[in-house]
Order: C-alpha cells, then structure tokens, then sequence
C-alpha cells in the first residue's frame, strides 16, 4: 500500500495557508537576533548623551550609621552635555556648585568661581554624578567593573570598584533610570550609604543665558 500523501485532499487554499504560516515563523526568526538584541553599554552611554541640556530637582540623602535620620539636601540641577553640571543646592544651605573636566568650583559671595580641593569625599562623590549622569560609561570603567541589565525605559547599572583604594571607599553603586538616570545609591564599606533621586527631569537644546555664564566664567 502506498503510504498516504499528507496533501492528498487538501485544498489549495489550505495549502497556501500553511506555507504562509511557515514563511512568517522562518522571517520571524531570521529577524529574531536584530528586535532582541540586548540593550548594552554603548546604547546606554548614547541615549543619556541623546539630550543637549537636562534640568530638574534633586533630593540626596546621607544615611549615617552614627544618626537617626539622613542628612537631606535639595535644589535643582543643570547638565549641559560637554560643559559640565551645575549642582545648585537650596537646603539646608544655598550653595552654587560647578562640576566639569577642570574640577569642582563654588560660587561665592561676589558670584565668582572658587575651584574647590579635588580629593575631599563630597568631590569625589559629585564627580561620580557627573560622569554617571553625563552617561560616560568609558570613564566609569577605568575605575568600576559595569553590570547592566534591563532594558532602554528601565535599566540598572551596577558598580563594583576594581581598585584596592576605591574597594576601601565603596562597596558598590547602583544606578537606576530610564530615558535619564533617575537614582544613583552609594554604598560605602563602613555601613553608611549616600542616595541622590533625580525628579522632574525636562529635556532642553539650549542653556538660559545665565548657565551659559555660569559655565563660561
């Protein structure tokens, strides 16, 4: 007996719609490798980078072993893509702060620009945020060991220190966000730990004439 023709019956139509069946499974996985790729440090690096000028508020917290509550600090910043960031704080204190390639400065009194020492621990910590928030990810692993996963509305980048100096500082850092960097955690080896969250974040292509002067003096 001859064995039996699985199209034997089968009209055309049927025929037609399980090729085109096969056809799209064959096209799907063909283009699988491409809509899954996943989302790595240079996508990160260049979405953070995608906006000129990002302004907002910030809150940050230092949680102290030695207190009860966190010392909190709030004000609002400006980050301009190769000019630097302004961190502008408004309490408990005001205080004008410049961070870019050149160091960290402090406006004083008479608005001029005081460059600040470069190995204290809040310098240290804002030059991190400069470079975690301006999305350079190179710069970051001269010195960290980059873990990151999710995806492009919703990632998490983990920092772990890869010199015995930075070992004895930070346990690690964690980084949170989306289209823009929304939280930043540093944990320190002695137990304390810092937490800067990033609020109402508004893209921008310019600077308001005065950053262009904060950012120019």
């Amino acid at each position: 007996m001859n064995a039996m023709n699985p199209l034997k019956g089968a009209t055309r139509p049927g025929i037609l719609s399980a090729f085109l069946q096969r056809l799209f499974v064959l096209v799907a996985l063909a283009v699988l490798p491409w809509t899954a790729r996943a989302f790595d440090l240079n996508d990160l690096q260049a979405q953070l980078r995608a906006t000129p000028v990002v302004r907002g508020h910030f809150v940050q917290q230092k949680f102290l072993r030695s207190l009860p509550q966190p010392l909190t600090s709030r004000g609002d910043f400006t980050l301009a893509t190769g000019q630097g960031l302004l961190w502008l704080l408004r309490t408990p204190i005001a205080q004008d702060l410049r961070i870019n390639a050149n160091g960290i400065s402090r406006r004083d009194e008479s608005g001029a620009w005081q460059a600040l020492p470069q190995q204290t621990g809040s310098g240290r910590e804002n030059r991190l945020f400069l470079s975690v928030l301006a999305g350079d990810t190179r710069a970051l692993q001269e010195n960290f060991d980059l873990a990151l996963t999710g995806e492009a509305n919703a990632w998490q980048l983990l920092l772990t220190p890869r010199s015995a100096l930075l070992r004895q500082i930070f346990d690690n850092i964690q980084i949170n966000g989306g289209q823009l960097v929304d939280r930043i955690e540093l944990r320190e080896t002695q137990g304390d730990r810092s937490v800067l969250q990033m609020t109402e974040a508004t893209p921008s292509k310019t600077l308001t004439p005065e950053e262009q002067r904060a950012f120019a003096d």
